[in-house]
């Protein structure tokens, strides 16, 4: 016998001793099947240590990517729409809770200042990427295990 996921419909008699119909669940509109085939899996993801709350994250990994495909820590605060000092405060953070520069600035001259990624801010994006993925497959697992069949 087949088992029912819980919205599948299952008939159900009604109570009314005056009523033999079958009583279906309410069958979903046509915009509700269209706001649930739309789902998908959205996180949010953070490093944190015992002493420090959000010290390496997307945020700051959305940074170091900008920093490196646009050279300076203003044009990259700009593309995210963060503040310049908002931006540098969460460098200065990660940095000092991870013990290890992420970034080297160059102040500005006649053609500007630069920002640049080290090696072990380079390192640190590749590792987060990686690390990000795996989770992003993960939760697409579990979605795929425990909502999918709530929304047919």
């Amino acid at each position: 016998m087949k088992k029912l996921t819980p919205l599948e419909a299952r008939p159900v008699r009604s109570n009314s001793p005056t009523s033999n119909k079958v009583s279906r669940p309410p069958r979903k509109t046509r915009q509700q099947r269209e706001l649930l085939t739309g789902l998908r899996t959205r996180f949010k993801l953070w490093l944190s240590t015992k002493d420090a709350e959000g010290v390496f994250g997307d945020g700051k990994w959305r940074l170091l990517k900008s920093i490196d495909t646009k050279g300076s820590l203003r044009a990259a605060s700009q593309s995210l729409h963060i503040s310049y000092r908002k931006a540098w405060g969460d460098l200065k953070k990660a940095q000092q809770c991870l013990n290890v520069g992420l970034v080297e600035k160059q102040r500005g001259g006649i053609r500007g200042g630069r920002t640049a990624l080290t090696e072990q801010g380079k390192k640190w994006v590749k590792a987060y990427t990686r690390f990000r993925s795996d989770i992003e497959k993960a939760v697409d697992r579990a979605y795929e295990k425990h909502i999918k069949e709530l929304v047919k």
